[in-house]
């Protein structure tokens, strides 16, 4: 805020970039507390007429500091003297929806088109950042210490096979529970994070094996509460159903383990217990985010059950224990980044418990104690998590020691969809024929919206080679006559699996 306001001082204005809008309340409130009506927020809930509204103040001078995701980038400020960008380690800085740009790397270049400058936040930085700040391309500026001179929290590994072994099945550990049941009796607040929404159980026939998908998605559908079964990528829902579609077994049930399935838990486990629940369902209304976590903040609640959103940046001094349900669903994710979003959303998490004056404690819940994303996390040690993660990308000469670019074929047609990507593929050998190409093959969600998806992927060391691949094959589908009715798009050091 002081690099802020010298700016603001030199006439210059300021980019405030934060990754989800359950931040915005908070770092607009410290904002507006030091700067005034200097801040403006933008944010995805806005309309279109509202984004506009806020563009034109910039343009025309009225506000210096503009707060908000990604496309907070594109403020039209006149002078912009400095760009922010908190929790840079963020997937969702990079855009999913075409154009495929990474609000870090696009800010960089417009800090030089404006002559501005660019300071990265994180408590766990991106491999990307941190190892261009070791190479010397960045600057590196480590705290080592907490702000407030307050103790980092303390950190208990519970090993989930023991638990089972000695017959304790619920989503809560023995140790957890008495926890729980400590801060809870000395009115300290508890948050208790779930990296899944609703009541999150694939239905699946326990006679067959048969799971129950959208037929518009070639994904399972998910248990809400209701009897109700949804798809979370197009929205499909019906109802449940007591019988097999396959075999016609009664014999067909759900594993729930979701966070709706945990805040039941919590209030049977302690009756007395007020508790809040943030995920996607609890916070669609516009101002969701702002409701929950302000009464949070006001004690009107003594536990907060959510997803990630509710692990990142927040600042409750209240909160004594963090409960980490299951460390293991984002390690098992078949994706190379599983690794470094495991340590990410683990160390923050940690990071919320003891901020005020009493100090804090953290539980990882997990099937695999001794994974090194595990123990880095619990150490809070980002240099022993680096080395290592650094040495496997390294090894397989993945971003940031190389490049990839994935290259996604979609169709209507199934068909199409496989033939045209052949014809990509051969094009690409005969192109550059040392080229590591992996695929076609399936999409991770092969069908999605009844469209099929087909995928490439190719791995140089060389960045450019990778564009000159995309060019040529851009002017190739140009002058394509054969399969028009597919669509082809790229994604260079895609963050996310195709």
């Amino acid at each position: 805020m002081d690099v802020m306001e010298h700016v603001i001082n030199m006439g210059q204005q300021v980019i405030v970039l934060i990754p989800e809008i359950a931040l915005t309340y908070q770092t607009v409130m410290r904002f507006y507390t030091r700067f005034g009506d200097k801040v403006s927020i933008l944010n995805s809930r806005m309309s279109p007429g509202e984004r506009f509204d806020q563009f034109e103040r910039a343009k025309s001078g009225e506000i210096s500091i503009m707060v908000g995701p990604r496309s907070a980038l594109f403020t039209p400020f006149a002078n912009l003297g400095l760009i922010i960008i908190d929790e840079e380690h963020e997937p969702s800085y990079k855009s999913e929806v075409i154009p495929r740009y990474h609000a870090r790397e696009t800010a960089v270049y417009r800090a030089k088109l404006s002559g501005a400058t660019v300071i990265l936040g994180s408590a766990t930085p991106s491999l990307e950042a941190y190892t261009r700040a070791t190479e010397g391309e960045y600057q590196l500026i480590t705290l080592h210490n907490r702000a407030m001179g307050h103790d980092m929290a303390s950190c208990e590994i519970v090993d989930l096979r023991t638990e089972l072994q000695e017959g304790n099945r619920s989503m809560l550990s023995r140790r957890l529970k008495e926890l729980m049941a400590d801060r809870l009796a000395k009115k300290q607040q508890i948050m208790l994070f779930l990296n899944r929404r609703g009541l999150m159980g694939f239905v699946s026939c326990r006679a067959c094996g048969h799971v129950l998908k959208c037929p518009h998605c070639d994904v399972a559908l998910h248990l809400h509460s209701g009897g109700i079964m949804k798809c979370h990528y197009c929205g499909f829902t019906t109802k449940t159903t007591k019988t097999c579609p396959s075999c016609g077994s009664k014999y067909i049930g759900s594993f729930k383990a979701g966070t709706q399935r945990l805040e039941e838990i919590v209030k049977e486990s302690f009756p007395q217990a007020r508790v809040l629940r943030m995920d996607a369902d609890t916070t669609s209304g516009k101002n969701g985010h702002e409701e929950i976590l302000s009464a949070f903040a006001a004690h009107e609640a003594d536990v907060l059950i959510g997803t990630q959103m509710i692990v990142k940046g927040h600042d409750f001094a209240n909160v004594t224990l963090v409960g980490i349900i299951a460390a293991d669903i984002s390690l098992n994710e078949s994706d190379f980044h599983s690794g470094e979003r495991t340590f990410q959303l683990l160390t923050q998490a940690v990071g919320r418990a003891g901020r005020g004056v009493e100090p804090g404690i953290a539980v990882i819940q997990t099937y695999q104690p001794e994974n090194y994303a595990v123990v880095s996390s619990a150490n809070q040690d980002y240099d022993s998590f680096y080395a290592q993660e650094i040495a496997y990308r390294r090894l397989l000469s993945y971003p940031p020691c190389g490049h990839i670019l994935g290259i996604q074929v979609s169709c209507d047609k199934q068909k199409d969809a496989i033939a045209q990507a052949d014809i990509l593929a051969a094009l690409i050998r005969r192109m550059d024929p040392e080229i590591v190409i992996m695929g076609p093959e399936d999409a991770y969600i092969g069908k999605l919206k009844d469209v099929y998806r087909r995928v490439i992927y190719l791995r140089a060391d060389d960045y450019d080679r990778l564009v000159n691949i995309k060019d040529a094959i851009d002017k190739f589908l140009l002058e394509q006559k054969q399969y028009r009715n597919t669509s082809t798009w790229f994604d260079f050091d895609p963050i996310n699996t195709l």
